[in-house]
């Protein structure tokens, strides 16, 4: 298929399997004799994904029925992927990337790709001059192609960071066009009627892509510092949940570990779409959907589409390292529609405001605040109740003092900064004996 001086890649690329027939049923799972692959080929070969009107087309998987599911992400506008390990989480996201290279141009899309594993994107660094945007601060080329993944919490703070200022300058080019959103902006610049010298120029959709979120807000039990990153991580990323879809920018979340103290409250709140891979038990199923089932799910690709209160079982389509390569390679040879990456914005220093208030200062730390820390630490769990009946104090001062064990690293509750305080809440403990706590004090102390 070609596209200007853009050539997407040949369905050709990637290898053919047998077609997948599975057996129309009413009220009756029955399991294959055999297992056999749902190939992307045939996904993005079908008429379901060739002739979509959606924005970001993603052709997922199929359904019980054998009918393609395509989602457009620009509805989504957000999605939340968590499942056990190998269980098909990869290979999803992997689909939505590979779907979204068939549909868009390079002009009309680019990739923010987070990866604190460090081996699942590696393939993709390749697309830099393409598809993919990279902070501002690079001092060449080379140090953008070794940064063009983003695979450091530090890393991942700045480009979220730069990625706010980013949505920030879309609005207010929005809102001097007297539009709505990107797709009404880009056709209104498309038509002539914005001029550049005025600032206006062509907005590309930028998808951002966390593979395992939970690496990067776990972080945070470390210590003060790698606390404030991940909050400040946590803040950047609701903050472009909430107001993203409008500026075109879209955020995908993937984790393995679906707890309570990962998917929190407001990411679900603002990750309405869901897919939930295979999970170990019925409370990691309750996580991710609100509702059991995830737990009985085969594996190896099978997944519940979940938006809103409807939910849809499927099979995820399937793509092989060697076809992702091939597709790479075939791309980055295309120097005729290689612009460069997209650069991002500085970020602004009130960008992690937020942030900033969640972490407490070292000056201002409770009289009772060592005290408490070591009543703490010989305990799995503790609530503000038991601080105020151990040590007569009142719930403020309680709450206080929660909020600074948790932003040492000491306790964790699992809830975003601004949520509010129950008495009764169980803070986990987790620091483990006097020897990692005389540490985290020494260190309190010393600054």
């Amino acid at each position: 298929m070609e596209s200007g001086n853009y050539i997407f890649p040949s369905l050709e690329l990637l290898d053919g399997h047998e077609d997948v027939r599975l057996a129309d049923s009413v009220g009756i799972e029955a399991e294959n004799d055999r297992q056999s692959a749902v190939p992307l080929k045939a996904m993005l070969s079908n008429e379901a994904f060739l002739n979509s009107t959606a924005e970001l087309p993603v052709a997922m998987g199929v359904d019980i029925f054998n009918k393609v599911k395509v989602f457009d992400l620009a509805d989504a506008p957000h999605l939340l992927i968590a499942g056990a390990t190998k269980q098909g989480k990869t290979e999803g996201i992997n689909d939505i990337i590979t779907s979204l290279l068939y549909a868009k141009h390079p002009s009309e899309l680019k990739f923010v790709l987070i990866d604190p594993k460090m081996v699942e994107f590696t393939r993709y660094s390749m697309l830099i001059r393409h598809y993919l945007a990279v902070f501002p601060d690079a001092a060449d080329e080379k140090v953008k192609i070794d940064n063009a993944i983003v695979t450091q919490p530090k890393q991942a703070e700045d480009m979220l960071s730069s990625l706010c200022a980013e949505m920030d300058m879309r609005f207010q080019l929005i809102s001097q066009a007297e539009v709505r959103n990107i797709k009404e902006y880009n056709s209104k610049y498309s038509d002539g009627l914005l001029r550049p010298e005025d600032g206006h120029h062509f907005l590309p959709y930028i998808v951002v892509v966390i593979d395992e979120y939970a690496d990067l807000i776990k972080a945070g039990q470390m210590g003060v510092k790698t606390k404030s990153m991940a909050t400040s991580i946590m803040a950047s990323i609701i903050r472009l949940a909430q107001k993203g879809r409008a500026a075109g920018i879209h955020v995908i979340i993937a984790t393995q570990r679906p707890s309570a103290d990962v998917i929190t409250g407001l990411i679900k709140a603002n990750f309405t779409t869901r897919i939930a891979f295979k999970v170990s038990t019925r409370a990691d199923s309750f996580t991710i959907l609100d509702s059991p089932g995830a737990e009985h799910l085969i594996g190896k690709g099978d997944m519940l589409y979940s938006v809103g209160k409807e939910m849809e079982r499927m099979q995820c389509a399937y793509i092989t390292p060697d076809e992702i390569s091939k597709i790479v390679n075939f791309i980055a040879a295309q120097t005729e529609s290689a612009e460069g990456p997209y650069i991002l914005p500085k970020p602004h220093d009130e960008a992690n405001e937020d942030a900033k208030k969640a972490s407490v200062p070292v000056t201002e730390f409770d009289p009772l605040f060592e005290e408490v820390a070591e009543y703490v630490v010989k305990r799995a769990e503790v609530s503000v109740s038991d601080l105020q009946r151990k040590f007569a104090v009142g719930y403020l001062r309680g709450c206080r003092i929660m909020e600074q064990l948790e932003s040492v690293g000491i306790v964790t509750s699992g809830q975003h900064p601004d949520s509010e305080h129950n008495p009764n809440d169980k803070y986990s403990v987790l620091v483990k004996g006097k020897k990692e706590l005389a540490k985290i004090l020494s260190g309190i102390n010393s600054q």
